[in-house]
């Protein structure tokens, strides 16, 4: 006989505010079934858990439902409790009357009618609760890091020091993603590669790091704990294993004029290059793209440019070298494939985008993004540090900087805030007067956002102390006027339009995830927004994982960050990865499908539905060993009890434990009655 326990929450305001909840405890006392029933402020807390404990021993409750909030926030609270009572977690149910009735209704009456009505039905379905067990699952102690930025550098380094191994997989030819790139770094100033460069040795140096550059993430199968990996380890035509970077072959290249992606189209670069002087590792990668060799023997030719290949006294240059596809057994995996910059006049990624064409990029020669204004403040960029113009190499005296060129604009479909772009064009008016002592440079904004340590401060003082003109408005055109940038504009402040020479213009660009992304979170199998940034399972709750247990989040692939918030992703999703690998094997929730066989036409629509890939085959065989069947078989570390094998199987042979047919019928019926 079903003796259930009803304790109902005023969640402070949140429910109770709308919701007459003393009623609606009295209304369940009324239930078949339910021998207590009771209403407190705040059932979560340790008062409220306690009452919940004392109810069951004293009423020796076979089942527990707790009406307050989504069961997304305390579901995995309330069956603790339950468990430290002695009664099977599963057996105890959340009737959701805040997110899908107190936060949604405003007449006090129907809200309550409403709140009875969904604890009557969560009363009619944990009696039909069994109690289940949960699973247990082996775990493969070893990390996959996908990105070798500063967020992926510092996930492996704080995983492997954590005792456990890494594999960190980067698909250019060296770590270091974009903060290699910059000069300084907000809010202190400080060089970015003293900061970012030792990081990098200490990777390529840890023994429990396998660092796997210019390789890229073929496919993953598999679930949490035991993630099969395949990488593809793009050919370098160079032997990595003999190489000592010492650079005669880039000396000895003849195809010289290839545009340097690293200085962002800036300068030029060798067919057979490494990206930048300190890269790790350090050893260089030709371009088949542009080699004249791979190109000439494409076409034929087999006597073409060798250069290298003589230039190199150890023999390291392999042109006969392929892609290498590495298979790896994995437990967990961070995602840290960082960002790009909005490409300006091109189409990136989305359909919807059509550039800024208005702001003369790739028309004026003097107009230039954010990360190209980086390498030229840079010591070790095309400039040696010097701000010179590209058109001209002359120093330019007046500088226009312009912000969120690609954020919160809904009419080229980017409505977010790119976040680091007040800071990063705040710091570049400083790095420009460091360096031109008489130039002036001018900010158009829409908004200041600095919310960060330091940051406020940070964007006065290149206001106060630099002397940079913030002018709030937009640009509406820009155009050359002999060697003058004619940039054209709305003062809001002051209420007037305005024009300004300059004699250049840099644009702070959106942040975009990395093209590509899509494709990964699909072999992955987690979601991503409208913008292609990863989601996170809970914003607050749970916000480095993903809905994908084993799959974890670090850095600007999940939304823009600056630095101090990408290491303290990449940290967090460390932390999770060295938490999942403290045990051996893994406790998960027993909610997942389950095939009867007896019933099981071998049709196998569940299968090409389960979004998972959680479905294989079963043989049935009779005594003498002869086939009868092939069935439907669920892998419970696989399945994670989204239902839609059982909302497609056509002969009604598989159920989601938890949520079977007889569970939801008597909460139907509950409703009708």
């Amino acid at each position: 006989m079903a003796r259930i326990g009803v304790f109902v929450c005023h969640c402070g305001e949140n429910i109770g505010r709308t919701v007459d909840v003393p009623s609606v405890a009295r209304a369940a006392q009324g239930f078949p079934g339910v021998v207590v029933s009771k209403d407190n402020k705040y059932t979560c807390s340790e008062p409220g858990q306690a009452i919940i404990r004392e109810a069951i021993r004293e009423h020796m409750l076979t089942g527990v439902v707790i009406a307050a909030c989504s069961p997304h926030m305390h579901e995995r609270t309330f069956r603790r409790v339950c468990a430290s009572a002695g009664l099977n977690p599963f057996l105890c149910e959340i009737a959701n009357i805040r997110e899908h009735c107190s936060w949604i209704h405003e007449d006090r009456g129907e809200a309550t009618a409403k709140a009875i009505d969904l604890v009557r039905l969560a009363v009619e379905k944990v009696k039909r609760n069994i109690p289940l067990e949960t699973i247990s699952i082996p775990i493969e102690r070893k990390a996959l890091v996908i990105g070798g930025g500063i967020a992926g550098i510092q996930a492996a380094l704080d995983i492997a020091d954590g005792g456990r191994e890494v594999i960190l997989v980067e698909k250019e030819p060296s770590i270091g993603g974009h903060m290699s790139q910059l000069s300084e770094t907000f809010p202190t100033l400080d060089c970015s590669q003293c900061i970012l460069t030792p990081r990098m040795v200490e990777v390529a140096q840890h023994p429990r790091i396998r660092l796997m550059t210019y390789s890229e993430v073929e496919s993953v199968d598999g679930y949490v704990g035991n993630f099969d990996v395949t990488i593809r380890k793009k050919a370098r035509k160079v032997d990595a294993t003999i190489c000592t970077g010492c650079g005669a072959c880039m000396t000895a290249c003849v195809q010289r004029k290839v545009s340097n992606e690293f200085d962002e189209g800036l300068s030029k670069r060798t067919a057979i290059y490494t990206p930048f002087p300190q890269a790790v590792p350090n050893i260089p990668v030709i371009d088949q793209m542009k080699c004249l060799r791979i190109l000439s023997q494409k076409k034929g030719k087999q006597d073409a440019c060798g250069k290298c290949l003589d230039a190199c006294a150890i023999g390291a240059i392999r042109f006969d070298q392929e892609d290498e596809l590495v298979t790896e057994k994995v437990g967990a995996i961070v995602v840290a494939t960082g960002y790009s910059l909005y490409s300006i006049g091109k189409e990136q990624d989305s359909p919807d985008i059509s550039g800024y064409g208005e702001y003369g990029y790739g028309t004026i020669p003097d107009v230039i993004d954010g990360m190209q204004f980086e390498r030229l403040a840079s010591a070790s960029g095309p400039t040696a540090g010097k701000i010179l113009r590209p058109s001209d190499g002359k120093e330019p005296k007046r500088i226009v900087f312009l912000q969120c060129i690609g954020s919160r604009d809904r009419a080229k479909g980017i409505d977010y805030c790119s976040k680091i772009c007040c800071m990063y064009v705040a710091k570049h008016t400083m790095l420009y007067r460091h360096k031109v002592h008489d130039g002036q440079a001018t900010v158009f904004y829409m908004d200041v956002r600095a919310n960060g340590k330091g940051y406020d401060e940070f964007t006065r003082r290149a206001i106060e102390e630099d002397g940079a003109v913030y002018m709030r408005g937009r640009v509406s055109r820009m155009y050359r006027d002999g060697d003058v940038i004619k940039v054209v504009g709305f003062d809001t402040l002051a209420g007037e339009p305005v024009t300004i020479d300059a004699d250049m213009v840099v644009l702070a660009t959106a942040i975009r995830p990395r093209p590509g992304i899509k494709d990964l979170a699909q072999k992955l199998s987690i979601s991503y927004d409208k913008h292609g940034f990863l989601n996170e399972a809970h914003p607050k709750l749970r916000p480095v994982e993903t809905n994908t247990a084993g799959v974890f989040l670090a850095g600007a692939c999940q939304a823009p960050r600056d630095i101090p918030d990408t290491v303290a992703t990449a940290s967090s999703a460390a932390a999770k990865v060295l938490g999942l690998f403290s045990q051996e094997s893994l406790e998960r929730e027993p909610t997942v499908a389950r095939v009867d066989i007896s019933h099981c036409a071998g049709c196998f629509t569940c299968e090409r539905v389960c979004p998972y890939g959680a479905i294989g085959h079963r043989e049935i065989r009779d005594r003498q060993g002869r086939l009868i069947k092939t069935v439907a078989d669920v892998n419970p570390g696989v399945c994670q009890g989204c239902g839609t094998c059982q909302a497609t199987c056509p002969s009604k042979s598989v159920e989601l434990m938890g949520f079977t047919d007889e569970q939801i019928f008597a909460e139907v019926n509950a409703i009708l009655a």
